[in-house]
């Protein structure tokens, strides 16, 4: 196994949630989640304190994260848009404020009604808001591209994560929002900032809209990442990016690392029966493949004929 674990934050109950046509009940959520803690993950992304009427799905963020059974050692986030979002996590003991904004001016205008620059002002305030109660991390949604307005230039981004870090923000996370980005891309990108902030926490959110997610998680990690978001069964989408469809599968992306030697802390086995659940909670397939397929190491009896 290699030396240093990949850190795996499973957004299901969020990202992969927030995008389903039908209401999941609470006592639902709390129990995937409950499973999610039993599978070994570091984080997990609860929910998000945004308004019900942007997202309905997640009105109940409140009683999600006040019902969950917490295990010492995991990380449980939520996604802030706002000051009042900081208030409600709080109240609540939410571990890390996960804020988000757009780098395509377009895009944020769409999701948040701010562009960036107005997105990082209220950052400013809500980091004052929080102190130094909780973790704070900032997701980039449109890193690598936008439905809108197309590629989004390098160093757009790099200028942004910049101003992140001079807020005293841990972590900040790059977001493959709607699949645009490709293997080289990924890299470059992710390179550049670890180069330029070695002391802030670097996690890539991909993507599988155009069957790249694997690859540019891979791409990630061969420069030095070892944070990754991830969803169970590759749920997720934005409901404002047209065309955004599931994140990279939580079961998918343990499976190819731990094949390959790399330490997840996972249990594969609990992360494919908690995946396995949720056709008859969403009411419909999956895109995940190992929960369908089986682990690599799955064998069949040998046709009679070939005895």
């Amino acid at each position: 196994m290699s030396a240093q674990r990949v850190t795996i934050n499973d957004v299901t109950a969020r990202d992969g949630f927030q995008i389903e046509p039908t209401w999941i009940p609470t006592p639902d959520k709390i129990a995937l989640i409950d499973a999610l803690s039993a599978t070994g993950l570091a984080k997990i992304e609860a929910t998000s304190f945004t308004s019900p009427k942007a997202i309905p799905n997640l009105a109940d963020a409140g009683e999600v994260m006040s019902g969950i059974t917490r295990v010492s050692g995991i990380d449980y986030v939520a996604l802030i848009p706002n000051e009042k979002g900081v208030e409600r996590a709080l109240d609540v003991g939410t571990d890390e404020l996960n804020f988000v904004m757009s780098a395509s001016d377009s895009h944020g205008r769409a999701n948040l009604r701010m562009t960036a620059e107005q997105s990082l002002a209220r950052f400013a305030d809500m980091v004052d808001m929080a102190g130094h109660s909780t973790r704070l991390n900032a997701s980039i949604s449109t890193a690598f591209g936008c439905p809108f307005q197309g590629p989004v230039p390098a160093e757009r981004v790099l200028e942004i994560v910049a101003a992140i870090a001079d807020l005293g923000i841990d972590g900040v996370t790059l977001c493959d929002t709607t699949g645009m980005a490709n293997p080289l891309q990924v890299a470059a990108l992710c390179e550049a900032v670890g180069e330029r902030h070695p002391g802030l926490q670097l996690t890539l959110h991909p993507h599988d809209t155009r069957g790249m997610g694997l690859a540019n998680a891979l791409a990630a990690w061969q420069v030095g990442v070892m944070r990754f978001d991830a969803a169970l069964g590759g749920l997720g989408g934005c409901p404002y990016a047209p065309g955004a469809s599931g994140n990279i599968c939580t079961e998918d992306l343990v499976h190819m690392f731990e094949c390959m030697g790399i330490a997840t802390g996972c249990n594969l086995d609990r992360l494919i029966a908690a995946s396995a659940t949720l056709p008859a909670l969403i009411g419909h397939d999956t895109p995940g493949q190992v929960v369908k397929a089986g682990k690599a190491d799955r064998r069949y009896s040998l046709p009679e004929h070939a005895r």
